[in-house]
């Protein structure tokens, strides 16, 4: 199966089994915006929890806001988005079509990336067990001439971002004779910079109305109430500030499901600490961030770090935690060493002090900050693709299954009555009662006990609870695993302390 066709299984299953749904479908949609249905709410906020729990909950100099989606103006002048927050477009003259000239690059390295990749996958195929993966990446002519391809345009292409030098862009694109995916022509106009932020209006009429953006991250939110939070909280100084929290960006190229929309969701956290201490601070949540995708057990070989050539105007260090999605890696979570250029720049902007009066060093200063800044629209999609597999099993036959990490699963446990009479219904009706209490339940007694397995599989349920005839004679029942399908009779009360056990955070974080 291809790439292509295993991510267009990825968006059928989304929407087939109630995760994600085109919005304002029966109008024939918005582009690049989606709703979560009842399934796909559960997943997203179970997510949502994890990374709460692990950022705020297990650290004690970490608290949590809510801040607003409109916020004053000014706010967005001081941050520099008003100035700085453009996309580099591109329009193909034949197909109409727009894009952004860096996509268009950076699609072109993923092509050569798979190359490399493909000449890895046979040569494993051909040698076995005695293929030596290192060796062959540093000797095969076509995997270097690859590489060195790559090493090539990323130069050029680093160079061009960095100087914002548009003409240059353009040109990496004809010399390496990116055609448009619509029309296939290479008839390109000149590239232009277009702001990504979203204009609205607040006031009674329009004559009195004040212009505002709606926020395109949930970064400012946190910085504008850093003093708020460090004086009410009395938190010293190393300490952060988490929040989650919608942001929108108009996105011309918003494509790849819900990988880039205009409206989706982030997990942020920014940290303040003193000055000259962002590199260890910086690296310490290179590797905490990177415990965290790992606890999840979707598979190390599926991230890779990928240090920022140009930094944004507030970094002095950057790097992205990337994710092996179906189209290939991209960024999953962003680390930044901001400095102090947020705070400054508020200070400036409002003409209201934003420093910090350290106790121990019997000084004042602004603080630096380190952020981590994950997107839960985007963790949902590598939990989901990574998890959907279609599996052969020993009767022959085959089964599509989700296997959730159990503490994302929406639903954690399925009550099934084996047939729905001899009073198993009732049994199966009680056993619901007492579980729901501790967990998200399912209850099924449609069809035969067999297609009611497939379908919990496809939902990612790892436990069915079977309420059978020989339960009302022991009061036991048969819990089935979802990823090994194997089957165990034991009592409610096991059953209770097996799910608990499981699920437990401990057993997570």
């Amino acid at each position: 199966m291809t790439s292509e066709e295993k991510f267009k299984k990825v968006i059928s299953h989304a929407k087939e089994y109630g995760f994600v749904f085109k919005s304002s479908e029966i109008y024939d949609g918005l582009s690049a915006v989606y709703d979560y249905g009842h399934n796909g709410t559960e997943l997203k906020n179970n997510i949502k929890d994890y990374w709460w729990r692990a950022m705020v909950q297990l650290n004690d100099n970490i608290v949590g806001i809510d801040s607003s989606i409109l916020m004053h103006p000014t706010i967005w002048k001081a941050s520099g988005h008003v100035d700085a927050f453009n996309d580099p477009l591109i329009d193909n003259k034949d197909s109409k079509k727009r894009y952004r000239a860096d996509v268009l690059i950076e699609d072109h390295i993923s092509k050569l990336e798979s190359k490399i990749q493909k000449e890895i996958s046979k040569a494993e195929k051909r040698y076995g067990d005695k293929f030596e993966k290192d060796q062959f990446i540093k000797t095969n002519p076509r995997v270097l001439k690859n590489h060195e391809k790559i090493k090539v345009i990323y130069s050029k292409f680093s160079s061009a971002l960095e100087k914002d030098d548009l003409i240059a862009l353009k040109k990496i694109i004809e010399d390496l004779g990116i055609v448009c995916p619509v029309s296939g022509s290479k008839n390109w106009t000149e590239v232009k910079q277009f702001n990504l932020m979203f204009g609205t209006k607040l006031g009674a009429s329009s004559d009195s109305a004040t212009d505002l953006y709606l926020r395109p991250e949930t970064a400012q939110g946190i910085f504008v109430n850093f003093l708020n939070v460090q004086k009410t909280s009395r938190l010293k100084i190393p300490f952060g500030i988490a929040q989650t929290g919608k942001a929108f960006r108009n996105e011309i190229v918003a494509r790849q499901f819900i990988f880039r929309m205009r409206e989706f969701e982030q997990m942020e956290m920014q940290f303040f600490i003193k000055p000259g201490t962002q590199k260890k601070w910086y690296e310490n949540w290179k590797e905490q961030r990177m415990k965290w995708h790992l606890s999840l057990g979707l598979g190390k070989e599926n991230y890779r770090f990928h240090d920022h050539d140009k930094l944004a105007h507030y970094a002095d260090a950057a790097c992205d935690i990337e994710f092996n999605f179906p189209f290939g890696f991209k960024e999953l979570e962003g680390i930044h060493s901001r400095t102090d250029f947020d705070l400054s720049n508020h200070e400036k902007f409002s003409n209201k002090k934003l420093k910090y009066f350290d106790t121990q060093s019997n000084e004042s200063y602004v603080p630096y900050v380190v952020e981590t800044s994950i997107g839960l629209d985007r963790m949902f999609l590598a939990v989901f693709s990574n998890s959907l597999c279609e599996e052969k099993i020993e009767d022959g036959t085959s089964r599509i299954v989700l296997k959730f990490p159990v503490v994302l699963s929406p639903i954690k446990v399925a009550v099934l009555p084996l047939v729905k009479k001899d009073g198993l219904p009732e049994i199966a009706k009680d056993i619901l009662e007492k579980l729901k209490r501790e967990f998200r339940v399912n209850y099924d007694e449609k069809d035969a006990i067999g297609r009611r397995y497939r379908r919990q599989d496809a939902l990612g349920t790892p436990y069915c609870v079977t309420v059978d005839h020989q339960s009302k004679e022991d009061n036991t029942f048969t819990l089935r695993d979802r990823d090994s399908m194997t089957q165990e009779r034991l009592s409610i009360e096991d059953i209770l302390k097996k799910i608990e056990s499981t699920l437990s955070i401990k057993s997570w974080l």
